[in-house]
This record gives C-alpha cells, structure tokens and sequence, in this order.
C-alpha cells in the first residue's frame, strides 16, 4: 500500500483528530488574513487621526521675538511668499503637507479678532495629498465660533473687515483654542488688507510620517532648512510629533506581534494533537512496523497528514477570514469599509505556509512513532 494511500487512510479513520488539526490551522490563518486586510486600512485611519490634530512644524523668521511670539501667537517679522514655493518645489525635504500663513490682530465693530490668511496646501512633489484645512476662496471668510457669535453673523451673511466687505461662506466649529476668535480669508485678500505686499508670518507643516523610529526628522528638516532658507527658524510642536510617532509604533508593534503568534499557536496546537495522536496508537505503529513498513514510511504517514491538514486549513482559513473581514471589519475596527479588500496574494503564501508550519511541528511525534522498538510495544499489548 502506498504512502498515499496510508495517509488517505489515517485522514478517513481519525476524522476527529483530523477535524481539530485542521480547524486549529484555520482559526490561525483566518486571524492572520483578518488582520493583514485591515492592517493597511488601520494604519491609514490612524494615520488620518493624527493628522487631523493639525501641523506640528511652523516655519518663522529668524528675526521673530519668541517672547511676543510666545505671547501673542504668532509671528510679526515676515518673510517673502516665495519661501513657501521654494519647500514646495524642493524635493526630498522630510514633510508631508505646507500651508503659509499671515497673521494680524484687527478690530472689527469694536473688537480684536485675529486675522489669517491662507494659502493654499501644498504637497512635497510627485505626493499629492489630500488637504489638512479648509481653503478660503478669494472674497470670502471663515469665522471661527465665538467672532461669529461677537458678529451676529451666519453663514451667508457679509461682513466688514477694515474696510472691505466679505461673504460668510462657513461659520466652524467651537474649537476651544484661538482659532474660536479668528477670522480666515484668502492669502492675497489679507495681504491687501494688511498692506503686506506679498509677505507671510509663518509657514505651516506636517513632518514625515515614513521614517523609521530611529530617524529624526526634526534634525533632518532643520538641516534642510538652514542650506535653503537660511533666515528661518523651526518650532516643533513636539507634543503632537511624538502622540503621531508612538500612534506609528503601537500599529507596527502590533502587527508584527500577531505573526509569531499565530505561527506559534497553531505549531502548538499541531504538535499536541500530533503528539497525544502518536501515544494513542503505539500498538498500530508496532504493528505497522512488524509488517514490514519502514521507519520513512511512518514517517511519511504522519508527516504527509500534517501537510495535506496544512494545506486544507489554509484554504478554509483563507475563505473564511475574507468573508469576515470584508462584512465585519469596518464596525470593529472602526475603518471605512471600502479600505478593506480580498488580498488574495495571501492565499498561495498561506498554502505554502501553513503545511510547513504544520510539518515542522509535527517532526517530533514523527520521531517518537519511527524511534518505538515494535517488539517492545507489542509485547506491552
């Protein structure tokens, strides 16, 4: 009887053990599947989150008193436009996105309110991305919370800022900071306003998400920045860099964590069940033996079965951790549900891995049937 057909034997008469290899193999890679679908899609929700906590690099001119800086939020001493086009148009700078601001305190019907222009986002080149703020158009303002309350305005209503009248496209939201008294406009509108010509108080910017943990990208940005505009200087929010940073470690840490485990856990289950297989059927092994089957031929049986539950768990695995990815996903992990795809790259992955996982552990139980004298175990029964 062939090797085959002893292995096709053993899968018939031990449907149990068989049932139970196979399932362990296939909770194991429907986890795995589970997680490598929605690893990408969390990753780039977390990614979204922290940006949305806002820039964490602002760009001011070397000449600017930190201590009024400080103080009043925002810089006095200006720089030209152009500066901004230069970032834009330089590669290999260590950011993601660039605003220019300018900003002003003004009164308007009587009270101080802070005025800012903005320009529009610019992305490093090659990477569009999509915008981290709301761009004012031309003749038209933002109101935060609390100026538009201070105002009596709405949205659609006009307001007058030193002189000039402008549309209330968007009251936002109360934000409890100083953007709840401030007023946006476009960049050349509130550098006509403010008599600026065209001068920014500060750029804006979002630092690299993409460096590995051991990479500074503040020391490398400043480095950059010194050799291209060397009148500049960089304040970090360091707060909100290092809440992005460990955001980035948590994810990667565990995603690295649930491979070993679920190859651990399921080399585990297989030689277990391997191994009470193999005590349980000493007397057949000897019997086996005694007939003149050959220790590879043992071997072989059980090796053989592991591979073929390997394979066959993949498979199962792998259909069912798409089917639950794809429907449920999204409401655990809290993901858009189009981020989550088939990966079918998995598939031959986990059927080239899964049975060598399975062979591997099940090398011991192997040994323990082939390394058995058959006359002593016969003489036990």
């Amino acid at each position: 009887m062939s090797t085959l057909s002893l292995v096709w034997r053993e899968l018939r008469h031990r449907r149990a053990s068989a049932t139970l290899i196979g399932a362990g193999v296939g909770a194991a890679v429907a986890l795995f599947v589970v997680f490598f679908s929605t690893g990408k899609a969390r990753e780039d929700r977390a990614r979204v989150h922290m940006r949305d906590l806002g820039y964490n690099l602002r760009i001011i001119s070397k000449a600017t008193d930190m201590e009024r800086f400080w103080l009043e939020g925002y810089a006095t001493d200006t720089f030209p436009q152009d500066y901004i086009h230069r970032l834009a148009q330089t590669k290999g700078l260590t950011y993601n996105h660039l605003i220019g601001r300018l900003e002003r305190k003004v009164d308007i019907d009587g009270r101080s309110f802070l005025l800012t222009g903005l320009s529009p986002e610019y992305s490093p080149p090659g990477k569009k991305k999509p915008p981290m703020i709301f761009e004012v158009p031309p003749g038209a303002v933002y109101l935060g919370h609390d100026a538009a309350q201070h105002l009596e305005k709405a949205r659609g209503d006009r307001v007058t800022v030193l002189g000039r009248s402008f549309d209330v496209v968007e009251i936002v939201g109360e934000s409890g900071s100083s953007d709840d008294i401030r007023v946006w406009g476009a960049l050349e509108d509130v550098q006509v306003l403010l008599e600026a010509g065209d001068s920014l108080s500060e750029i804006q910017a979002l630092d690299c998400l993409c460096l590995e943990p051991d990479k500074d990208p503040l020391t490398l940005l400043r480095a950059q920045l010194d050799e291209l505009l060397p009148d500049t200087r960089l304040v970090h929010k360091r707060n909100l860099a290092e809440a992005r940073a460990k955001q980035r470690r948590t994810l990667q840490r565990e995603n690295a964590f649930l491979l070993p485990v679920a190859l651990i856990g399921c080399a585990a289950w297989v030689a277990l069940l391997m191994t009470l297989n193999v005590r349980q059927r000493f007397s057949e092994i000897g019997t086996l033996r005694a007939l003149g089957y050959g220790s590879s031929t043992i071997a072989n049986l059980f090796l053989g079965k592991a591979v073929f539950l390997g394979v066959a768990g993949a498979v199962v695995g792998f259909l069912c951790g798409s089917a639950l990815a794809v429907p449920f996903a999204p409401g655990i992990f809290k993901i858009p549900a189009e981020s989550v795809r088939l990966e079918w790259l998995l598939l031959p992955v986990a059927v080239v891995a899964a049975p060598l996982v399975c062979a591997v552990a099940s090398l011991v139980p192997a040994m323990m049937a082939v390394t058995r004298d058959p006359a002593e175990v016969l003489r036990g029964d």
